[in-house]
């Protein structure tokens, strides 16, 4: 049986990579298909793997720019011939799930979210990020990018959604249901510490719609320590709203992650993603999280267990959170436990039966699937 895997781009090693990375372990032999890709940020894994670029690789700035070039990636992953293929496996929150294959292949595709820029956070993309140009064509180009999104969800046989929030998007936005699979996530780079300090924790990207100057504020109002690891493009805003109480140390290293996580009182996860990896990660290192309570959260996250849910995007919800967290005694080995869900084992598991049953369907003549659903 021939696999391709389909990839919106390798631009930096993220969440939707490690799945990626996952898939390219379980089809060692499949080529993968990118928009863009620079090859300087790949993992030791993926610069392994034969990896082909679409036409606009070629174009000016396109790897610094290639979600300006979003409409013309549609048309670029269009281009690629796949009709060798028995199985392609898109990872895709974007365009990657647009490829087109033979009425015979049979076409997964893991979706991370829709689009979410031309979806839920249309809106906040167009009033707060888009700037000049950007912003006078957005419109346009998005109620372009819609159609085509929705048309091009029709191609593919599975849907998989990494949380049941994305399958509620799913079924809001493509009028199609998709299995949970949740991503896997690399427990054993966390262990939990013989001691806890007393500083709370943010670490991710930081963007606008996590909404980190929630855990700033807090912090300020109540005067704790909190550490903010990461960088982007709400950096210098928060630096400038943030008092003394808070540190912040920029991007680190996967071992520091792991002692920051380790040692935090609480993980502070006040914004709604897909999915959430930091949340597992903090679990996995024993340390509960205090999260808006929706998105991938509402999977991930077990009520009073190991972490707290608010319910109210506020800075007041927030600290009402946290004083509920330290007036409470958490049991760190339950709080991993929980973590062990996520794990890559169970990914791999989960993912190779949804293989089997979707090949039971489109076999290519002649092909065999082991009981894990790989030839």
């Amino acid at each position: 049986m021939r696999v391709a895997l389909v990839h919106d781009w390798l631009i930096n090693m993220g969440g939707a990579e490690r799945v990626l990375e996952e898939l390219a372990r379980m089809f060692p032999e499949a080529p993968i298909y990118v928009g863009v890709v620079d090859p300087t940020r790949l993992s030791p894994l993926l610069r392994t793997r034969q990896i082909i670029p679409s036409l606009v690789q070629r174009w000016p700035f396109a790897i610094r720019w290639y979600n300006r070039y979003l409409p013309l990636l549609a048309y670029g992953f269009e281009q690629f011939d796949l009709s060798s293929y028995d199985l392609v496996i898109s990872s895709s929150a974007a365009v990657a799930k647009g490829v087109v294959t033979r009425a015979e292949t049979c076409h997964i595709s893991y979706v991370h979210t829709p689009m979410r820029y031309a979806w839920d956070l249309y809106h906040e993309y167009h009033t707060r990020e888009a700037k000049g140009l950007t912003r006078k064509f957005m419109g346009p180009v998005f109620h372009y990018l819609r159609l085509w999104d929705r048309v091009s969800t029709d191609r593919v046989d599975v849907l998989v959604a990494n949380s049941s929030t994305v399958a509620q998007r799913i079924q809001k936005h493509y009028r199609r249901s998709a299995v949970v699979v949740h991503p896997p996530v690399s427990i054993d780079q966390f262990r939990i510490a013989d001691h806890v300090d007393d500083y709370y924790l943010v670490l991710s990207r930081l963007v606008s719609y996590k909404r980190f100057d929630l855990a700033v504020e807090a912090a300020n109002r109540l005067g704790r320590r909190l550490i903010v690891a990461g960088s982007g493009p709400e950096l210098p805003h928060l630096k400038r709203i943030a008092k003394g109480s808070v540190q912040f140390v920029g991007s680190v290293n996967e071992t520091k992650r792991a002692e920051l996580m380790a040692h935090a009182r609480a993980l502070l996860f006040p914004g709604e993603e897909d999915f959430g990896i930091a949340p597992v990660e903090s679990q996995a290192a024993g340390r509960p999280v205090i999260a808006y309570g929706r998105g991938g959260v509402q999977d991930t996250v077990i009520p009073e267990q190991t972490g707290i849910l608010f319910s109210e995007q506020t800075v007041d919800a927030l600290i009402e959170a946290m004083l509920r967290a330290e007036a409470m005694v958490w049991d760190s080995d339950a709080i991993r436990r929980n973590a062990l869900r996520f794990g890559p084992e169970a990914f791999r598991r989960d993912f190779q039966r949804l293989v089997a049953q979707a090949m039971a369907k489109h076999r290519p003549k002649g092909s065999q699937i082991d009981a894990n659903g790989l030839t």
